[in-house]
C-alpha cells in the first residue's frame, strides 16, 4: 500500500544508472510513487554530477558500478542534503555504502515494495530530518541489521530479533518470524557495533538479547523465545538498570 503523503512534500529524484532497463524501472516505480517526483534518469556519472550541481535533488537512487566513476565515489560528491539509495547486482561493497550517507542499500532486481520502503525513509527525513553524517550514517538511524549469510544479503527488521549468538568466528540471529536462525560470518564485537543501544544490550559474551523482547527475568538470567540465556555479573549491572527503567540513553 503506499503511503499517505500528509504534507504537499514532493521529494525530486535522480536515477542513476548504466543500464537503462534497469533504470528504467527504477523511473518506473519513482513516477508510480505520489510522493516522488523524477527530475532524470542517466545512465553516467558526468551526467548525474551535471544534475546534482544543476538542480535541487532530493533523494538518488545510484547503482554502485557505473563506468569511469563508481557509485561509491559518485556518491562522496553528492551534497549533504541529498540522501542516497544504493541499487546494485551485488553485495560487496553493502557496509561501506552505509559510510557515505546511504538511507538504503537495493539489491537488485528490485521489488517495488523494497523500493516503496527506502523511499518512505527518505520521505520521513525530509518531513523530520535527523542528524546524519556524510561519513558514516549510525546504526541507530537505521530499522534494520545488514548482514551476509549463504552468499546474501539479509536486511533483517530489528524488531524481529530475539537475540544474537556468538560461536567463534560466526553469528547465529535468533528471530521472532522464523524457527530458524540467520548464521552469519562475522564476530560479536562487530554486530554489536551495528545495533542500537540501549535497545540491545550484550548479556553474555555469547549472547546479544533485544531487551523488549525479554519477558521472563530470572537471577543470573532471562528467557527469550523460549530459551534460556545466561547474564554474567560483569554485564547484569547495566542490564538491570535498563530493565527496571532507571536509566535513558
Amino acid at each position: 500500500m503506499t503511503p499517505q503523503n500528509t504534507t504537499s512534500t514532493k521529494l525530486r529524484c535522480l536515477v542513476v544508472d548504466d543500464e537503462p532497463l534497469a533504470a528504467k524501472l527504477i523511473s518506473t516505480y519513482v513516477e508510480r510513487t505520489p510522493f516522488l517526483e523524477l527530475v532524470a534518469e542517466v545512465y553516467t556519472a558526468e551526467d548525474a554530477i551535471a544534475h546534482l550541481r544543476g538542480s535541487d535533488i532530493d533523494l538518488v537512487f545510484l547503482d554502485i558500478h557505473i563506468p569511469r566513476l563508481s557509485g561509491l565515489e559518485l556518491a562522496r560528491l553528492v551534497p549533504e542534503r541529498t540522501r542516497i539509495v544504493f541499487t546494485t547486482a551485488y553485495s560487496d561493497h553493502a557496509v561501506e555504502g552505509f559510510r557515505v550517507n546511504a538511507l538504503d542499500y537495493l539489491l537488485k532486481p528490485v521489488s517495488y515494495e523494497e523500493f516503496l520502503e527506502a523511499a518512505s525513509r527518505g520521505l520521513r527525513h525530509v518531513a523530520k530530518p535527523e542528524t546524519v553524517s556524510v561519513v558514516e550514517t549510525r546504526p541507530a538511524n537505521r530499522e534494520f541489521l545488514l548482514v551476509k549469510s549463504e552468499y546474501r544479503l539479509l536486511r533483517i527488521p530489528l524488531d524481529d530479533i530475539l537475540y544474537l549468538e556468538g560461536l567463534k568466528d560466526y553469528v547465529k540471529i535468533f528471530l521472532a518470524s522464523d524457527s530458524k536462525p540467520v548464521l552469519s560470518l562475522m564476530s560479536m564485537k562487530a554486530v554489536a557495533e551495528e545495533l542500537p543501544q540501549p535497545a540491545f544490550m550484550r548479556v553474555h559474551r555469547s549472547f546479544i538479547v533485544n531487551v523488549d523482547k525479554v519477558r521472563v527475568l530470572e537471577r543470573n538470567s532471562v528467557i527469550i523465545g523460549g530459551r534460556c540465556i545466561p547474564v554474567s555479573d560483569s554485564y547484569r549491572p547495566d542490564f538491570m538498570e535498563i530493565i527496571m527503567g532507571n536509566r535513558h540513553d
